[in-house]
């Protein structure tokens, strides 16, 4: 018992203190490195604006990756979103109700997976790898294979850089928006029965079953949950590409956004995951992606090879844990 105990703990530690060990470690880095570029109030902006489309994104991904499932289809749910928000604009809509129409889009993505994965017994993974094409290219069709641009209000100062009349703010409108959904999901998942039940049916679906938690509900609420938030990431989306409706942004944000959780201390199999966790991830992934474009030698290539490591380092992570917490 005593070594299982002091494994456990050993798990928990690498779960809760990784995240911010790792992100401390890549922010003296490039601090070292690159100082006169990455430590400049400007830069360290940009890195909280990248880190506000993915980390907001990455909470639903939390929700679903916690209950043991998976959704590939966030990066193109967020391209659809800003399309639906440009086509409200031009046809007349407020910028209220067109961010409405965005997230509403998005959720919808959301119901279509929960109703193949409950209903028809299909993998998530299957369901969303399909998703993740015809939802592209479904906002493809929806934009005329273009980009849209149509000014938005309010919408488009979201993810605007603070200047100096305005620092009183200490980060943008859309920073402070993703800050408040963590703590909206952090209590969602730990003071109600629908959060209980998300971590019971990722720890063993059966079992859950049995105690007469109702599964396909359950699965349904979580994926339209999850998309709900995707949709407000394509809100933040539009707002970063300065009003823009494209269909072919956020290419490969879904993958972000699942080694963000994971890197925050999530399992892969279901049954455990923080909000908080998720958010140093994104933050995490955010800073390395800025850290190398600051070499000018650096090229995208490469950026690409580091995200994909760290992909596969945090998935490497979670399997490394899964030994120690089975011992239990």
């Amino acid at each position: 018992m005593p070594v299982t105990s002091a494994a456990q703990q050993w798990s928990n530690f690498l779960g809760t203190m990784g995240p911010l060990i790792g992100l401390f470690f890549v922010f003296a880095l490039f601090s070292i490195l690159q100082p006169k570029n990455f430590l400049t109030l400007d830069n360290l902006q940009i890195i909280l604006l990248n880190t506000a489309v993915v980390g907001t994104a990455a909470l639903g991904a939390t929700i679903v990756i916690i209950s043991g499932g998976i959704d590939l289809s966030v990066g193109s749910n967020i391209a659809m979103c800003t399309v639906v928000i440009a086509l409200c604009r031009k046809s007349g809509l407020s910028p209220l109700a067109s961010v409405a129409c965005g997230i509403l889009a998005g959720s919808m993505v959301g119901l279509i997976i929960g109703v193949l994965v409950t209903q028809l017994k299909l993998s998530s993974f299957i369901v969303t790898l399909g998703l993740w094409g015809a939802v592209r290219g479904f906002a493809k069709w929806l934009a005329g294979g273009r980009t849209i641009y149509e000014p938005s209000g309010w919408v488009g100062s979201l993810l605007h850089m603070l200047h100096q009349g305005n620092y009183w703010m200490i980060v943008p409108v859309g920073v402070w928006l993703m800050l408040g959904l963590t703590l909206l999901v952090a209590g969602v998942l730990k003071f109600t029965r629908f959060g209980r039940h998300i971590f019971a049916i990722g720890s063993n679906e059966q079992t859950a079953r049995l105690c007469g938690v109702p599964v396909s509900r359950t699965k349904l609420f979580i994926f339209i949950f999850a998309t709900f938030f995707a949709g407000v990431a394509g809100v933040l989306q539009f707002s970063y590409l300065n009003n823009l409706g494209d269909p072919t942004t956020a290419s490969g944000y879904e993958l972000n956004a699942i080694a963000s959780v994971v890197i925050g201390g999530a399992s892969l199999s279901g049954g455990k995951g923080s909000v908080f966790g998720t958010l140093v991830g994104a933050l995490l992934m955010a800073m390395v992606a800025n850290g190398c474009s600051q070499f000018p030698t650096i090229s995208n290539s490469v950026q690409e090879m580091v995200t994909g490591g760290i992909i596969v380092a945090a998935a490497a992570f979670d399997r490394f844990r899964q030994p120690v917490v089975s011992a239990k």
